[in-house]
């Protein structure tokens, strides 16, 4: 597997994004982390980290949002995902208007453009119109919009067992491998 880019924006739910870099991490993939202003925001008062100190317990290739000529935005770079995780409403509207203003916006506009998988990790509610109309932009591009919305079916036990649910979604739509929770087998219910 090539580079994945991870990209934490300002929207609530940064857990999502380090839980993310952490497995990505444990299993070898390479991470290209990009965090916003705003991200570091969200990253500092719901995780009580920094994205230095991610990037340094994981591994993780740090890339500076303003950078917009890092590798994260070209098109001929071995990279085979960009999610965005969290994704914020102002990320979100930018991407359905094309602007690709900073390295998160321009790496996820690339990734469209190169037909690379581009997932988008919304995590609003209730869901602005505006942000309806983009996610359904974004996806007829072809991009997978996987919301924030844990799972109950797999009875978690923790906040960490609800973050896992949606990062293992993210997993599978890049083809990763994991064991994080429990898939459905349909023989739940008699």
């Amino acid at each position: 597997m090539g580079e994945v880019v991870v990209g934490i924006s300002g929207a609530s739910g940064a857990a999502y994004g380090v839980r993310l870099v952490q497995f990505l991490r444990s299993k070898d993939i390479p991470v290209r982390l990009v965090v916003t202003n705003a991200g570091e925001i969200t990253l500092k008062h719901e995780c009580n980290t920094t994205k230095e100190e991610l990037a340094s317990s994981t591994g993780a290739i740090l890339e500076e949002d303003k950078n917009i000529g890092a590798k994260s935005a070209s098109g001929s770079a071995n990279i085979d995902a960009v999610v965005l995780c969290p994704c914020s409403g102002t990320t979100l509207g930018k991407l359905g208007a094309g602007i690709g203003d900073n390295l998160i916006t321009r790496s996820a506009i690339v990734a469209l453009k190169e037909r690379r998988k581009l997932i988008i990790v919304p995590r609003e509610a209730p869901y602005a119109t505006v942000h309806l109309e983009n996610m359904h932009k974004l996806s007829q591009w072809g991009a997978v919009v996987i919301p924030a919305s844990p799972g109950f079916y797999n009875h978690p036990k923790t906040i960490e067992d609800m973050v896992d649910f949606v990062v293992a979604r993210v997993l599978d739509h890049i083809g990763t491998e994991h064991t994080l929770g429990q898939r459905w087998t349909g023989e739940e219910i008699e």
